[in-house]
C-alpha cells in the first residue's frame, strides 16, 4: 500500500514508505491517508495523528504518471485524487503533527500548512514548484501562506518557486522546531503523546477556534485552486514541464 498505518499509545501514526519513488503520492496512497485521518477524528481513543515519511525524504509531491493520467480526465474536482486527502486533514478536530525528514516537494509542503505542529530535521527542504511545472498552488496555499508569512515572502516560494531551507522556515514560523535528523520522529511522537494527558474536549474546542478565522475559505480556495490545476495540467506549459521532467531535460517556455 506504501502508506503504513499504525496505533500506539492513543497516537495514530500515517507513515509514507515507498522509497523506491522518492515516497512519490499516488491516487490509493490519498486514499488511504484520507481513511486513516478520518478514522483517528471518529475514534474517541485517539489523542492526536502523527505524519511522517521515510529517514531519507518526506513525500516528492504528486506521482508524476498521475499528472499525465489526469490530462486526459475532466472529471473536475471532485476527481483529483488528493481532494479527498485534502479535506480530511482539514476536518481533523485532532492534533496532527508532523515529523519531516529530508525533501517535501509539493503537496508535501502543503500539507504541513495545515498540521498543528510541525517539526524538521536539519537537512528538511521545503519545495512548492507548482509554477516550474507550469501549474498553480494547491492545498489552499495561495490562501495559507500569504497569511502566515507575508505576500512578499509567499511570492518567493510560489511565483518564484524558491525552496525553503528548514532554518528558514523555523524563522518565518511554519516549524515549531529544527532538530538532528534521527531525533525528529521521536521528539514528534513524544509531543504526540503529551496530548494523552490534557482534556481533550479542550484540546479540539482550541483548534476550532484557531482555526474558525479562515473557515469555510479553506474549502472553497481548495476547490479553486483544484480548478484551476486541473486546467493548467491539461496546458501547454505544464505539457512541457512534464515532458521535460521524464525526458530529464530542461523544460522550454520560450515558445509561449
Amino acid at each position: 500500500m506504501n502508506i503504513n498505518v499504525s496505533t500506539e499509545n492513543n497516537v495514530t501514526t500515517i507513515a509514507i514508505d515507498r522509497i523506491e519513488k522518492k515516497n512519490a503520492l499516488n491516487g490509493a496512497m490519498y486514499a488511504a491517508m484520507a481513511a486513516a485521518l478520518v478514522a483517528a477524528n471518529l475514534d474517541a481513543t485517539i489523542r492526536a495523528v502523527l505524519i511522517t515519511g521515510r529517514p531519507e525524504i518526506f513525500t516528492a509531491g504528486n506521482e508524476m504518471q498521475d499528472f499525465l493520467a489526469a490530462t486526459t480526465h475532466r472529471g473536475g474536482v471532485e476527481s483529483f485524487p488528493a481532494r479527498s486527502f485534502m479535506h480530511a486533514l482539514i476536518d481533523c478536530e485532532k492534533p496532527v503533527i508532523a515529523a519531516v525528514n529530508g525533501a517535501a516537494i509539493g503537496i508535501g509542503t502543503t500539507m504541513l500548512l495545515h498540521c498543528d505542529l510541525v517539526y524538521l530535521a536539519q537537512d528538511a527542504k521545503l519545495v512548492m514548484p507548482f509554477v516550474n511545472l507550469g501549474l498553480v498552488p494547491e492545498f489552499a496555499a495561495s490562501l495559507v501562506l500569504p497569511r502566515r508569512i507575508g505576500h512578499v515572502n509567499a511570492a518567493q516560494h510560489l511565483m518564484l518557486g524558491e525552496p525553503i531551507s528548514a532554518q528558514d522556515a523555523l524563522a518565518m514560523g511554519l516549524a515549531n522546531a529544527v532538530l538532528p535528523s534521527p531525533e525528529v520522529l521521536s521528539h514528534a511522537r513524544a509531543i504526540a503523546e503529551r496530548f494523552n494527558v490534557l482534556p481533550p474536549a479542550a484540546v479540539r474546542a482550541t483548534k476550532k477556534l484557531m482555526r474558525a478565522a479562515n473557515g469555510n475559505a479553506l474549502r472553497e480556495t481548495i476547490d479553486i485552486e483544484l480548478a484551476m490545476f486541473g486546467e493548467r495540467l491539461r496546458g501547454p506549459e505544464a505539457q512541457e514541464a512534464i515532458q521535460a521532467f521524464l525526458q530529464k531535460r530542461k523544460a522550454d517556455f520560450s515558445k509561449f
